[in-house]
């Protein structure tokens, strides 16, 4: 490995850490209790001024401005209070990252992050001795936009800098010139060829203002090249898009994960569900009623994702245990994003009230699309005004604990005798609710779409006197006509 210019010994090992900061952990809405790593090869180091390479055929490159930290001495099971006096060096780094290959890497980061050059270090290194490890600073920008900053007070940081050196000297020694990479401040992004990333890292309250300089890497695209007879392609889902980006709204998709793309939404609601079930009985599904169920309000539409909740056979001890407080019924209501459909098991049991207007409020001001349970709703006429679609086998008057304890949610449920899976589409109308599963959801509403257009021009033939036979579906002449109606339409 070439020699680096800041950096005084050749590192043995890179190791870093997946979330230090409260900002990160906030914006990906998981905080970790204890400090987890992830390995980077040395071999991913470069200077400052060194162009990092996105490979065509990715779009995912993201960048992450770090606080690393140099070990001078080696540390072997050092306790947190004398941790600090084995680093020797403070500097910036950048850890950078194509989540194209999150998926292939299964979690070891090692193809998405440890590619020559993703670990842009230095340029200058700030004597550890000098400055305190809880006040130093980072900022990161892209081009000239500051796009990162934090600190390391206790307030910002979930773990204390010295904690990262005692807690793995406790599993390995760390050797002098060893790199820690401690986390990422919010703000990290998805960063394109063209653009340029500077990190900078310093102790402003520290005499003389140590700093490490301004560690500049552009990005450059180059050659892919990925032989799929070696190993795996790059590949992205919603998932890898959401952590690139840092954040949902930031990459552009919907706030709530499980949401349906409006436009699918659009043409599920101008498809009666007779039509949909046609269409997946044509491919071999007929277990996709939910039976028994009926809207609150005659008239009722419901359109959505699927969140599940699964209520077991009432028990005293178990009500005891699950059922009071803030138990998964009413944490499974709040979760409720725009567009879900919440679908309760409730195994046909109507003598008790599954939901009632108070958690049908929560689900509408949460932007639920509404409600399909086999038990009973309480307070139905509450309920029934709050808007909300509601989909059940009766109505009672008791709570919940007469018949029902909740149990879990976001599981496999058996409703009105149909299996749903949490993102199974929902769709209810008069004639009743049927399940989707979500995979060919566009491809059966089309289909169905389209096959309502066939039964308008038919309904419009019977109506001027024609009889069923040949028409019904048609054939013959009468399909010859109803291809030549549709290139109309067409026109």
């Amino acid at each position: 490995m070439r020699q680096i210019g800041c950096l005084k010994t050749q590192p043995g090992k890179i190791i870093a850490i997946h979330t230090a900061f409260e900002s990160r952990a906030a914006q990906r809405g998981r905080r970790p209790s204890q400090p987890s790593y992830f390995m980077k090869a040395t071999s991913s180091l470069a200077e400052s001024g060194t162009q990092a390479v996105r490979p065509e055929g990715c779009e995912l490159m993201a960048f992450e401005g770090e606080i690393a930290l140099i070990i001078g001495t080696p540390a072997h099971r050092v306790g947190i209070d004398k941790a600090w006096d084995h680093v020797a060096y403070v500097t910036a780094s950048n850890d950078l990252g194509i989540y194209d290959y999150r998926i292939a890497d299964k979690g070891s980061n090692t193809r998405s992050k440890s590619r020559d050059g993703y670990t842009p270090i230095g340029p200058k290194l700030i004597d550890a001795r000098t400055v305190d490890p809880s006040g130093l600073r980072i900022r990161v920008w892209v081009d000239d936009q500051l796009v990162q900053q934090g600190a390391t007070s206790g307030e910002e940081m979930i773990f204390p800098l010295a904690q990262f050196v005692a807690d793995l000297s406790q599993h390995m020694t760390l050797e002098e010139g060893d790199i820690i990479l401690t986390g990422t401040p919010a703000g990290s992004t998805v960063v394109a060829p063209g653009q340029t990333v500077t990190v900078e890292v310093d102790a402003p309250g520290a005499d003389g203002a140590p700093t490490s300089g301004k560690l500049v890497t552009p990005i450059v695209s180059g050659p892919g090249d990925f032989d799929p007879g070696i190993g795996m392609l790059p590949t992205i889902n919603e998932t890898q898009i959401e952590d690139a980006y840092g954040s949902r709204e930031q990459a552009g998709l919907p706030a709530n994960p499980n949401q349906l793309p409006q436009s699918l939404v659009d043409k599920l609601k101008a498809c009666p569900t007779a039509g949909l079930s046609a269409q997946l009985r044509k491919r071999g599904l007929n277990q996709v009623s939910i039976e028994g169920v009926f809207p609150l309000v005659p008239g009722s539409r419901i359109v959505g994702a699927a969140k599940t909740l699964r209520f077991v056979p009432g028990r005293e001890d178990l009500f005891t245990s699950h059922g009071g407080g803030y138990n998964i019924q009413k944490q499974t209501f709040d979760s409720l994003g725009e567009g879900d459909v919440l679908v309760i098991e409730a195994r046909g049991e109507s003598g008790s009230g599954t939901l009632g207007d108070v958690l049908a409020l929560r689900a509408v001001n949460n932007g639920a699309a509404g409600v399909v349970t086999d038990g009973g709703v309480r307070d139905s006429e509450a309920v029934a005004g709050t808007g909300l679609p509601v989909f059940t086998v009766g109505r009672h008057p008791a709570v919940l604990g007469r018949k029902h304890v909740p149990w879990e949610a976001d599981v496999a449920v058996a409703c009105g005798n149909a299996t749903v899976l949490p993102g199974d589409v929902i769709c209810g109308d008069d004639d009743g609710v049927i399940v989707i599963p979500r995979a060919i959801a566009e491809e059966v509403v089309d289909e169905a779409l389209e096959k309502e257009i066939q039964d308008e021009w038919v309904a419009e033939r019977v109506k001027e006197g024609h009889p069923i036979d040949g028409l019904f579906p048609p054939s013959g002449t009468w399909k010859q006509k109803y291809q030549e109606y549709l290139q109309t339409r067409k026109k």
